[in-house]
């Protein structure tokens, strides 16, 4: 009788899982599997593989390939270095600070991306805010070129992205207990011994999660590096852009997004191997 129930409990769970699978199914694998099935389409509705030979072979796709993992990975560090400390503040700081500062960091949320993009567009241009600031103390004596370049890019992913760093170091600080850099002290190592040696282990996890979390949002990155930047700085994401758009090749538009899919399932993968993503987000292995 218990297994006539146990089996009926089974089949309940799949027909409640239905609806969700077919949900799946129809807006992620079938789009998915279109996707993969272009990329592979020649001359003539033959399967082949040379549109990924031409984004391997063709330097300029390199390049383009290249830029897209430099400026990741530049917007993931310097993300680090800004959102470490902040995070640490916060989890150090009354529960009213630290509500406010939260506050501070979701409210950007809260504002579209293009409308933030403008905005440094305005601030970073050769007639912007900050260039008429640093002229105007003596600075400079002559505006310098902060937009339509990678430290435009930079600068505006930055932005966007630091909340997405700041969010999950702060989840992993706030279990930290301060009081073990107290004792660490009182055993005879200074502040900064205490930090690196208590402190920075036990904030590990959030590292990796913010850091996880910011590079693949970074190299899928469109609209600010495509208002921000300039030629020498497009990313696979623009580039997809320009095939579909203007040239209508959907073909090698899919290879390369098949290609960014394939790099970000293998980070991941790298991630689970070596750190464990259900560590990270405060999961038991």
């Amino acid at each position: 009788m218990s297994r006539h129930r146990a089996a009926v409990g089974r089949w309940e769970v799949r027909v409640l899982l239905l609806p969700a699978v077919a949900w799946l199914t129809a807006l992620f694998l079938l789009p998915i599997g279109r996707l993969f099935y272009l990329s592979l389409v020649g001359p003539g509705s033959h399967l082949t593989m040379a549109h990924y030979a031409k984004l391997v072979t063709e330097p300029v796709y390199l390049k383009i390939l290249l830029n897209t993992f430099e400026i990741s990975l530049a917007v993931t560090v310097l993300a680090l270095l800004l959102g470490y400390p902040v995070a640490f503040l916060m989890a150090t700081a009354r529960a009213s600070v630290a509500a406010l500062m939260l506050a501070c960091i979701m409210l950007p949320l809260w504002t579209s991306l293009l409308v933030r993009t403008y905005a440094w567009m305005v601030l970073l241009g050769r007639r912007g805010i900050i260039n008429d600031l640093l002229i105007g103390l003596g600075v400079l004596d002559e505006p310098i070129r902060l937009l339509y370049n990678r430290t435009g890019v930079t600068i505006g992913m930055v932005h966007v992205l630091l909340p997405f760093m700041i969010l999950p170091l702060y989840s992993v600080m706030r279990g930290i207990d301060v009081e073990l850099l107290k004792a660490a002290q009182n055993l005879g190592a200074n502040l900064r011994q205490a930090f690196l040696r208590v402190y920075l282990p036990l904030s590990l996890p959030g590292i990796a999660a913010g850091c996880l979390l910011v590079f693949v949002m970074a190299i899928g990155f469109f609209v600010t590096p495509a208002l921000l930047g300039g030629r020498g700085d497009m990313m696979i994401s623009m580039l997809i852009e320009n095939q579909v758009r203007e040239l209508l090749n959907w073909e090698f538009a899919s290879a390369l997004a098949a290609t960014l899919l394939a790099v970000t399932a293998v980070i991941l993968v790298i991630y689970q191997r070596f750190l464990g993503l259900d560590r990270m987000w405060g999961g038991v292995r």
